[in-house]
């Protein structure tokens, strides 16, 4: 069996909530037999591949060759300690960078954000 990755990984592993890591590395394909004939469980491929699933970047590199993983959903939560935080798919998306401002308006059900062009500075 071929070991599973992206969005196929996602979905076995949270059809398996109630197995162990191991059993749900195991169901997922990440499962060898040794010369031996015992049968080893690899973890750290099962792993990073969960990793990678979820579109998580540990490296830090970009690369235009995305592995499947999660895709907006376009919804957030309010945190614990009150704060909406937009993530970094949304902001990728709309080409924004650090220092970015935005003017917030409050609607009856919904929130605006509106992009502050920077002040052109004269000397």
């Amino acid at each position: 069996m071929e070991p599973l990755t992206g969005e196929d990984l996602l979905r076995k592993v949270k059809e398996l909530d109630n197995l162990s890591k191991e059993e749900k590395a195991r169901a997922c394909g990440y499962a060898t037999l040794t010369k031996n004939g015992v049968e080893r469980v690899n973890m750290m491929k099962f792993l990073n591949a969960l990793i990678d699933a979820e579109g998580i970047d540990l490296d830090g590199k970009q690369n235009g060759q995305g592995r499947g993983g999660r895709s907006a959903s376009y919804r957030i939560t309010v945190q614990s300690n009150g704060n909406l935080l937009i993530g970094s798919a949304y902001t990728k998306q709309m080409n924004l960078s650090p220092g970015d401002e935005f003017e917030i308006s409050l609607g009856r059900k919904h929130i605006h954000l509106r992009q502050v062009e920077p002040e052109e500075q004269y000397f």
